[in-house]
């Protein structure tokens, strides 16, 4: 029998909602908590998560173990954390660490990833997760470069995953870097996305998953945009979406067996702004998991 991974980036956005709104936390987090333990990914990578919210999920969510610090560094807990959270019962954490995105990364700064290796009985690999920068397209270009450099460093064979909010869309500079379209300071990287390579795709329809707690109740102005783009996607075929958060992946090793823009709601209310992307890996044959009892 087959085994897989399946990852989940969830961009659990709290903001500055008010607490009457319909998007604060204490209205949509038992929705956070449904939608994942409906699609019970093994790794759930999450950004701009506060220390309460990651809390309420870590109590919520008991088969799984969580890693990630604040990131103004471990000794603050007021700030967002970019936290993996993986299944215990399926995955073994065996090293980790935390990187900001500056020209002193292990400085704590304003932004971070988190790089996290788990490994099922006999398969080792890597997860990546970050949030770039959200105004600065050179923040986002040096950050991607960072982060490459890391992963390029890392043994050849060794599988990883790199996902998370990259707050722009696959064809900017810094989409076009990682899946190796373009140079970036001499190097260019050599991502693949799962997305467009996933066997099975599901949620086609949803070009973008920044929806700003609206969902598909776009303004008249958005309505047109999304027709005007999407008639721009059909025409160039290597736009494949308009998506800020990905998945993508590096190894032979790992093969997207499905990928799927997941846009759960209940009565149009959403469990974040963005739609959480979720991705299911087939692993080697000879891989399998250990029963727990």
């Amino acid at each position: 029998m087959s085994v897989s991974i399946s990852v989940t980036t969830f961009n659990l956005h709290e903001g500055d909602q008010p607490s009457d709104s319909p998007n604060s936390w204490e209205k949509r987090k038992d929705l956070c908590v449904s939608v994942i333990t409906s699609y019970s990914p093994t790794i759930l990578c999450t950004q701009q998560g506060l220390k309460w919210q990651l809390e309420y999920l870590q109590q919520c969510l008991p088969a799984y173990e969580q890693f990630g610090i604040s990131r103004k560094g471990s000794q603050d807990t007021s700030d967002e954390y970019c936290t993996i959270f993986y299944d215990k019962d399926k995955v073994e954490l065996l090293e980790g660490g935390t990187f900001w995105l500056s020209e002193s990364p292990s400085v704590p700064g304003s932004m971070s990833w988190g790089a996290t290796r788990v490994e099922p009985p006999g398969f080792s690999f890597q997860i990546v997760n970050t949030n770039l920068d959200e105004f600065s397209p050179r923040a986002r270009r040096r950050s991607a470069l960072l982060t490459w450099q890391h992963i390029a460093s890392l043994p050849p064979n060794l599988p990883v995953v790199y996902c998370g909010g990259f707050n722009t869309q696959k064809e900017s500079t810094t989409g076009r870097f990682l899946l190796g379209r373009s140079r970036e300071h001499g190097v260019v990287g050599d991502m693949r996305d799962a997305w467009p390579n996933a066997r099975v795709r599901k949620n086609i329809s949803l070009i973008r998953t920044y929806h700003g707690f609206k969902g598909d109740k776009q303004g008249a102005l958005e309505f047109l945009k999304l027709v005007f783009r999407a008639l721009c996607l059909c025409w160039d075929r290597q736009t494949q979406d308009l998506h800020v958060d990905w998945i993508l992946f590096r190894g032979r090793s790992l093969v997207p067996a499905s990928c799927e823009v997941v846009n759960d709601n209940i009565d149009s209310f959403y469990p974040s702004s963005h739609y959480p992307i979720f991705a299911e890996f087939m692993l080697p044959r000879n891989v399998r998991f250990v029963e727990t009892s």
